[in-house]
């Protein structure tokens, strides 16, 4: 079965430094509709002004990943890592038995446009550890690269998660892209900016879908579309 979870559904927080956007329930946005998928937690696509962030604040068993489509985000770590992303680059950091982090915006004058995901661990106390990965844009487009997995595979960061994760650009004219799932798995499509099709229904920027019942997942009519999909348990 094919869910739409479109953009305007999704929970708002304007702090005025930061303007955010939950697909799932997270901080003051609480929805019983929507808890997550799988073990995909959070996706949460937040917008911080010059200068600001996160302070150090905790996390403990929680796979992190930060996808940024603009800008340049700051990181550092109670591990002792410090570093900034851009957008090809695919920040994760395993929670595990404990961190401290703060993130944020590396410019005086631009602001950062990312992804923050969040997905639950199959397993707990792992020693807390950090990747980073640079994927150029030619490696994802018109074509799914794999960008995080269990076993690392690929060159693809490593997650403590029997799940997939995908990212790929797609342009108008280009061929549909097929992913065939396991039986059993989920599939869940964000689209992180453009359009698409997914199974034949029309999704905008800030829009996803969830794919439960095994069935191919066919991405089609791009709009100069960069979109994200999870391939995950149940």
């Amino acid at each position: 079965m094919l869910t739409i979870r479109r953009s305007e559904e999704r929970g708002v927080a304007e702090h005025g430094w930061l303007s955010s956007r939950h697909t799932f329930s997270f901080a003051d946005y609480h929805d019983p509709r929507h808890m997550g998928v799988g073990p995909l937690r959070v996706i949460n696509e937040d917008r911080v002004q010059p200068g600001k962030g996160f302070g150090a604040h905790g996390h403990r068993d929680m796979e992190i990943i930060s996808y940024v489509l603009d800008g340049e985000l700051a990181h550092q770590d109670s591990m002792g890592t410090g570093s900034v992303i851009r957008h090809g680059d695919v920040q994760r950091m395993s929670a595990g038995s404990g961190v401290r982090h703060s993130e944020f915006n590396h410019s005086e004058t631009d602001p950062v446009h990312f992804l923050q995901i969040w997905i639950m661990p199959d397993v707990a106390g792992v020693q807390p550890s950090y990747e980073q990965k640079y994927f150029d844009s030619e490696s994802k487009r018109g074509r799914l690269r794999l960008i995080a997995s269990a076993d690392g595979r690929d060159g693809s960061a490593r997650i403590h998660q029997d799940a997939s994760v995908y990212a790929s650009l797609l342009e108008q004219g280009d061929r549909p892209l097929v992913h065939e799932p396991a039986p059993g798995r989920l599939v869940y499509v964000h689209v992180a900016r453009g359009g698409l099709s997914v199974n034949g229904v029309k999704l905008s920027a800030g829009d996803a879908a969830t794919i439960d019942d095994g069935s191919q997942v066919v991405l089609s009519d791009a709009e100069r579309a960069e979109v994200l999909l999870f391939d995950l348990p149940v």
